[in-house]
């Protein structure tokens, strides 16, 4: 085979590790970026935390007096050396010279210095500052809560078994997830000479334990129990309880004239008894809450000061990080043991870390600047006056990639008069009017909001009715448009908005 010499011309993608290192801590939010400072700070020793009020001068004058007193120390114990003590320099000075700016590209930490350490076993001890709620606290679910009142409810062994069976088919909304029939036959070949009546007496028990409803085979059955727990003397309790036993399909499509006629109540009564039924929970298990709870920081604090709108970072995600002098001072510049090796590669991982988290926050900071000066309308006015936004916009302003906005803008928050917003909230595409501008669709999202508040409750604007009043306003949207727009806030089609109040 012959050897030969041939050109070609590529491209390709080549990312250093700084860079790297710098688009992670980018994308990450505000718990994220605590969590990985402090696996920084546990795991290199060249990296520490500014105390609040300490001063830099008083921490350069404390560092040389340490180290004046261990090169006196040193010449002291090996005064034969005294050519080698020369070279063992502790300035600044030395050590920056000595590590490069920059690694080659397409190379990680690994391939060009030694690890820090051994990777160490993990421990289930966390340590004080560790999150209290994610280590003590447990959540509850619907069949755990029901299960601790049944068993500090006095029952026979044989009710107990049956109990046990019943809350086996309870769902998370708390109603059944089968009848009591097929319940009661897959018990009787278990449980000698039982009836239906043992079953469904158990099953009453259960639908008095909290929340109250629960274990109900349906709607009706799971309202009515609640009803059960008013005073008799309740106003328009009988009332309530006819309808719910015989009229809830027209209560739930709203049709009040029907009920009103086969109920024989007038339009008063009737709306105080679906007054009195609205008081009731069509799914008593969602009181129990399974979720665990999300805590929002913000990462950016906006404030009006003399007629000016400013921008700051909050100082209190991420503690004030600097690079141990007393550590750093033991780089030797001519030395080539493991224990100096190990020095140098914890240093310059820890000076590209600081220079990456400076990067993140110059980075969140311009990105937030610039959507502010963009939005200031919604500021001064709320979501009404949002203008549209995309992505494209802020990076021409920033300079950027809109990758980069897109990393900057994801799981972070602002801190604004309005609210807390994810960045993200401010972009949106638009609509054009018929002026010749445009309208944000976070802004006709709260017209809508707006106008469905207003609206009569016995005449619900419908889709149709609420573009023609967009359109009054010289913005034209289709109707299936708002019809996306009104499922996006929550709220219901006209037919279910409808009341009689």
């Amino acid at each position: 085979m012959k050897q030969s010499l041939q050109l070609k011309l590529g491209q390709q993608l080549t990312m250093t590790p700084q860079l790297q290192q710098a688009i992670r801590l980018l994308q990450l939010s505000t718990l994220d970026l605590q969590q990985e400072i402090q696996e920084a700070l546990d795991s290199n020793p060249m990296l520490e935390t500014e105390e609040v009020g300490e001063s830099a001068g008083d921490t350069e004058k404390t560092s040389e007096q340490e180290a004046s007193s261990r090169e006196e120390n040193a010449q002291a114990q090996e005064s034969a050396k005294a050519t080698e003590s020369e070279s063992e320099s502790t300035a600044e000075g030395d050590w920056n010279d000595e590590i490069p700016q920059d690694l080659p590209v397409d190379t990680s930490w690994d391939d060009v210095y030694e690890s820090s350490g051994p990777t160490l076993p993990a421990s289930n001890y966390e340590g004080d500052d560790s999150d209290f709620e994610s280590r003590r606290g447990s959540t509850e679910t619907l069949y755990d809560h029901l299960m601790w009142q049944l068993n500090l409810t006095p029952m026979s062994e044989r009710d107990e078994i049956i109990a046990m069976a019943v809350l086996d088919a309870v769902e998370p909304s708390g109603l059944l997830s089968t009848t009591i029939e097929e319940i009661f036959e897959g018990l009787a070949p278990n449980l000698e000479e039982l009836e239906l009546d043992e079953v469904e007496a158990v099953q009453h028990r259960l639908q008095q334990f909290d929340p109250c409803g629960v274990c109900s085979e349906n709607l009706e059955q799971c309202l009515v129990v609640q009803l059960a727990q008013f005073d008799k003397d309740t106003p328009f309790i009988d009332a309530a309880r006819q309808i719910i036993q015989q009229y809830l399909p027209l209560l739930g499509s709203r049709d009040y004239r029907q009920l009103m006629r086969k109920t024989r109540l007038k339009e008063p009564e009737l709306a105080q008894a679906i007054a009195l039924i609205k008081t009731l929970n069509p799914h008593p298990g969602d009181v129990i809450d399974t979720q665990e709870t999300e805590y929002v920081v913000p990462d950016v604090f906006v404030e009006k000061r003399e007629g000016r709108w400013t921008v700051e970072l909050n100082p209190d995600i991420a503690p004030r990080l600097r690079i141990n002098s007393d550590y750093a001072s033991l780089v030797k510049r001519a030395d080539s043991s493991s224990e100096n090796t190990y020095l140098k590669n914890n240093l310059q991982e820890a000076r590209w870390f600081l220079k990456s988290l400076q990067s993140r926050n110059e980075t969140l900071l311009k990105v937030a600047t610039c959507i502010v000066e963009k939005q200031r309308g919604f500021l001064d006015y709320g979501a009404e006056a949002m203008k549209p936004l995309v992505l494209h916009d802020i990076a021409e302003l920033v300079e950027m990639h809109e990758s980069t906005i897109s990393r900057v803008t994801t799981q972070k928050y602002m801190h604004t008069p309005q609210g807390i917003f994810e960045l993200k909230y401010f972009f949106s595409s638009h609509v054009s009017t018929d002026s010749g501008g445009e309208c944000s669709s976070t802004a006709i999202r709260a017209i809508i909001k707006k106008l469905v508040a207003a609206e009569n409750p016995k005449k619900p604007l419908s889709d149709s009715k609420i573009t023609e009043m967009l359109a009054e306003q010289g913005i034209r949207v289709a109707r299936r448009t708002i019809a996306k727009y009104r499922e996006s806030l929550h709220i219901p089609p006209s037919n279910e908005r409808k009341s009689i109040v």
